[in-house]
């Protein structure tokens, strides 16, 4: 018995003692991670079966699986009407058709790169389910991309479709039918239409914003090619790079496959002009302010009716097109009496037939913020004012003078853009926060700088479109020093604020400062071309109509990195055209330079730009494209990551030994 007892004492110190050691190099992190995709080991009916009736289908795959994204990437081809039940259930992807199925047809359920194994999140790859209702099924694919048609932006996710050009085609067939086979956009404005019967076909997109697979909303871009595609295939090679690790390759492998074409069709969506004309939004943010957003540009201002008050009073400030209007109530007097503004509105709104028609709305705008909340904020700052220069006075012993409360009158709120050095063909904009009712120029004087003398100069200061705005404009000269200044109460606003007494010093710079960038565009000499110099934001900073014979000058430019987009300008208005479906117009052709241009300072950059001979795919620089490639799926690789790790402790420790 005490030899058992001694026995077990051992055993006991034996395990303690392998523990510690254990712990000592450290506690075991569990076996190699799954980095084997999923593959599919069975389904019913089996992948491209032909003869189908059922509307059920099962996939059961080796492993358990999930579907990332599924309403996003999963797509059913020809289209559903009743959206299709596709799920993951433990091993099995379950396939519910509502629709009727169609006679001697190839449905297609395309799931992308939806399909990942439950643990690891292990992608498949893109996978491609089929079956044919008759006794054959259709194989062909057709490849290409979609991109916004004023400024080559990949969409993602909208619809593309094929219709075939048979008995029942026509030119406004995506008004009354449905696609016949469709496919989805990914990050990159990329689309694959599969399971395509051999023949001639007219390719569509749509971005189908009500599920009915038509063109039934001016609200939805579409796309469409004038030019019959043919579908056909080859057998084709392409070569597959075996690496060693992440610098060296082990051989490359030769893997021929099927070469489907076309695979590098170009379809430009664009948003059709005279949109729906609705009311949209108003707003009154304070007593002397209301707002009104619609939802489509329009040629006039609407017609105020005023109803409590007279609509005399109301100065408007109205956007390009009219789409969005700010009226200003100039009769304080009745903005102090009443908090409510009862009105009529009148204008062109668009009726259930597609017709713009006069439409009168009553309305009643309360202000969000009233007079007492604005008086209230007034005299708290006031008050904050007069504590601040209490105790500056007493900080400074009582010898600064008293100065008077610049809360007592409300000054116009005028900016200059730009200030400090402007360029040589640059002219300076005085900026508002509230329309501009005058402007006396003789209360106004340009100077310009010679030796210590300031010399008057002729000027011109002319309002702009903007009723807040007004440009200063004089003949400048490089080098030289000017200073502008402005007579207290010379610039009224609306609301009968004056401005301040404001005074404004700036350079004009050298034109050694700039460059020049001189670009010869290469199109049929019947194009009116419209060449755009854009900043890194994809925005114009300088725009030029390109001779006869092709070349934009652009002249002191500042230097950086610049980039170039042109357009073809058919109705001869100088701005980008969008197209019309149902009279067949396309949008106006826009091009972008394939890299970006850096432009020097005393430098003379000429460019020769053959945009016909890029491809429509390829031209938009990444640098500027906002809508970035879906990410790829890859293995994790996380067991090579734990390998290297386990390498550099058992290194580490060798050195700490």
């Amino acid at each position: 018995m005490a030899k058992n007892v001694k026995t077990g004492h051992l055993l006991a110190a034996s395990a303690l003692l392998l523990l510690a050691a254990c712990a000592s190099i450290g506690s075991p992190d569990g076996g190699m991670f799954d980095e084997t995709p999923p593959k599919v080991v069975a389904s019913y009916p089996t992948d491209r079966s032909t003869g189908v009736l059922e509307r059920r289908m099962r996939i059961r795959f080796d492993e358990y699986i999930k579907l990332e994204n599924a309403n996003e990437k999963v797509i059913v081809s020809p289209p559903q009407i009743e959206p299709a039940n596709i799920r993951a259930d433990g091993k099995t992807v379950k396939i519910t058709l509502y629709d009727s199925l169609k006679a001697n047809t190839t449905y297609t359920i395309d799931f992308g790169d939806a399909i990942v194994d439950n643990n690891e999140g292990n992608p498949m790859g893109y996978y491609t389910y089929s079956f044919s209702t008759g006794q054959e099924i259709d194989t062909m694919e057709v490849a290409g991309a979609v991109l916004s048609a004023d400024n080559l932006e990949p969409i993602k996710g909208i619809l593309v479709g094929l219709y075939p050009l048979d008995s029942l085609f026509n030119d406004t067939i995506m008004r009354q039918k449905p696609f016949g086979r469709v496919s989805r956009t990914n990050g990159s404005g990329r689309f694959c239409i599969k399971g395509v019967k051999p023949g001639k076909y007219r390719a569509f997109a749509l971005e189908d914003k009500d599920g009915d697979f038509l063109f039934s909303q001016k609200s939805e871009r579409i796309a469409f090619l004038q030019d019959t595609i043919v579908t056909s295939c080859k057998w084709d090679v392409r070569m597959d790079t075996v690496w060693r690790d992440t610098t060296q390759y082990d051989s490359i492998r030769v893997i021929p496959y099927v070469h489907y074409f076309p695979d590098d069709l170009v379809l430009n969506a664009f948003l059709e002009e005279g949109q729906d004309q609705h009311l949209l939004k108003k707003e009154r943010p304070d007593p002397d302010v209301m707002k009104f957003f619609f939802t489509a540009p329009a040629d006039t201002l609407p017609v105020v009716k005023g109803l409590n008050f007279d609509e005399k009073c109301l100065v408007a400030d109205a956007s390009l097109h009219f789409d969005t209007i700010t009226y200003w109530i100039t009769d304080t007097a009745f903005t102090h009496r009443e908090d409510t503004v009862k009105l009529e509105l009148t204008f062109l709104e668009t009726d259930t037939t597609g017709v713009l028609m006069p439409h009168t709305e009553y309305i009643e705008l309360a202000p969000k913020v009233t007079w007492e909340k604005l008086r209230k904020d007034r005299e708290k700052k006031i008050q904050d004012w007069k504590k601040q220069r209490e105790k500056q006075l007493k900080r400074a012993k009582g010898l600064l003078p008293a100065e008077n409360n610049p809360f007592e009158v409300t000054f116009l709120d005028l900016s200059a853009k730009p200030s400090g050095g402007i360029d040589p063909n640059q002219n300076v904009r005085f900026i508002s926060k509230q329309p501009i009712a005058s402007a006396d120029t003789s209360r106004m004087h340009l100077y310009r700088k010679q030796d210590s003398l300031w010399l008057p100069e002729p000027f011109l200061f002319l309002p702009d479109r903007d009723v807040k705005s007004y440009t200063l404009y004089a003949e400048w000269e490089q080098k030289q020093q000017y200073r502008f200044t402005i007579d207290s109460a010379a610039v009224v606003g609306v609301m009968g604020d004056p401005c301040k007494t404001m005074k404004n010093d700036f350079t004009v710079k050298s034109e050694d400062e700039y460059g020049s960038l001189f670009v010869h565009v290469i199109l049929p000499d019947t194009a009116r071309i419209i060449v755009q110099l854009l900043n890194r934001s994809d925005k114009p900073v300088a725009e030029q109509v390109a001779g006869k014979d092709g070349r934009a000058d652009f002249f002191f430019v500042r230097p950086g990195d610049y980039y170039l987009r042109c357009f073809v300008d058919n109705d001869g208005n100088g701005v980008w055209s969008s197209g019309l479906y149902d009279k067949g117009l396309p949008p106006e052709q826009v091009f972008y330079f394939p890299k970006p241009i850096q432009v020097k300072a005393k430098w003379d950059m000429e460019q020769d730009w053959a945009p016909l001979s890029i491809p429509r795919m390829t031209q938009k620089p990444t640098e500027i494209t906002k809508q970035k490639p879906d990410k790829e799926k890859n293995v994790k690789e996380r067991n090579k990551q734990r390998l290297q790790q386990k390498q550099a402790e058992r290194q580490q420790r060798r050195q700490s030994d």
